[in-house]
């Protein structure tokens, strides 16, 4: 199984990324991927929200879900655009991720569980502000065995990861925007560890760079084996990354360390 990550520095304008994002699927596809991933947002980062609000739409009307689902077509391939950012049904926003099949329709959508609130020192981020969190854990289905959905901060709650895994998942996607101070410190470690616990494929397309709006993105798109190992690391530089994987070391690596089947219910006890 082939897969093509694209590492963006994505901007202010959708419009834009809905001509480069097809031109990379486009890309990927000629070099025989069979599925594409995309980072979170990658429509639109803009830490205001006053002028990003006038870029953000409902689903049937953004225009960069709607040039990929025309590229997945055109190309034969699958896609996981990472998220969006989209209209809700209330006043806050919704970050969102899709599965989009080779025929270009949607099947399967995740909202993101988890929300970036946190103060850094230098940094601080209230993404619920903004968005709505999503409350239902997503499990989609590709010709290659189940993709547990998440985005981003779910990355930090095993439990999440633990669940798909559980269902059927044999690959877990974890698009992201991660900072820079925390993608030093934790990135890695983090992805390397959701895998070894899940005995999943883990793949992570990240935003990476300084952004228009004045963040810098940690990048390091990373793909990791069941077994922990780092098959890709992109580094820094915006651009595709090509891997092929092995789907039989699911099973390999849970016949080492069959950690999911000796989980045990237990109760906590306040000495």
């Amino acid at each position: 199984m082939r897969l093509a990550l694209v590492q963006t520095n994505t901007g202010i304008d959708p419009r834009m990324e809905a001509v480069h994002l097809p031109a990379q699927i486009a890309k990927a596809a000629a070099d025989g991927a069979q599925i594409v991933f995309t980072p979170e947002m990658s429509g639109l980062l803009d830490r205001d929200r006053a002028r990003a609000a006038s870029h953000i739409a409902h689903e049937a009307d953004d225009v960069v879900l709607s040039a990929v689902r025309e590229a997945a077509a055109r190309h034969g391939v699958w896609v996981q655009l990472g998220s969006l950012a989209l209209k809700g049904a209330g006043e806050k926003f919704v970050n969102r991720g899709f599965l989009i099949a080779p025929d270009g329709n949607i099947t399967a959508r995740y909202a993101k569980i988890h929300l970036f609130d946190v103060a850094l020192g230098s940094e601080s981020w209230r993404e619920s502000a903004a968005y709505d969190a999503g409350d239902t854990a997503v499990l989609a289905q590709t010709p290659w065995g189940g993709l547990g959905l998440t985005i981003c901060y779910d990355l930090r709650f095993p439990a999440l990861h633990r669940a798909l895994a559980e269902a059927g998942a044999a690959m877990l996607a974890v698009p992201a925007a991660f900072t820079r101070p925390t993608g030093a410190a934790h990135w890695h470690v983090l992805l390397r560890a959701r895998a070894i616990e899940t005995g999943c494929w883990v793949i992570a397309a990240a935003q990476s760079g300084i952004h228009q709006d004045g963040r810098a993105t940690y990048g390091h798109s990373l793909v990791v084996s069941p077994w922990g190992e780092v098959t890709l690391d992109m580094g820094e530089a915006p651009g595709i990354g090509l891997v092929d994987i092995d789907l039989g070391q699911v099973a390999a690596a849970r016949a080492k360390v069959p950690a999911l089947d000796h989980a045990r219910p237990f109760r906590l006890e306040r000495a």
